[in-house]
C-alpha cells in the first residue's frame, strides 16, 4: 500500500479531477434524460387509437 509522506502537500490534481468528474456525470445524466424523452410516446399531440 502507498503510504503518506510527511512534508508533501496535497495533491491540486485530486480536486480537478472531481470538478471533471462531477461535469461529466451532469453532462451524461442531460443526456440520458434528453434520450428517455425522445423514447416516450407524445401523447398530448393525437391519440393513436379510436375508442368505439
Amino acid at each position: 500500500m502507498k503510504e503518506k509522506q510527511p512534508g508533501k502537500k496535497p495533491d491540486k490534481n485530486a480536486a480537478d479531477r472531481e470538478d471533471r468528474l462531477k461535469a461529466a456525470l451532469k453532462a451524461n445524466l442531460a443526456r440520458r434524460k434528453a434520450q428517455q424523452r425522445g423514447r416516450e410516446p407524445d401523447n398530448s399531440a393525437s391519440p393513436s387509437e379510436d375508442k368505439d
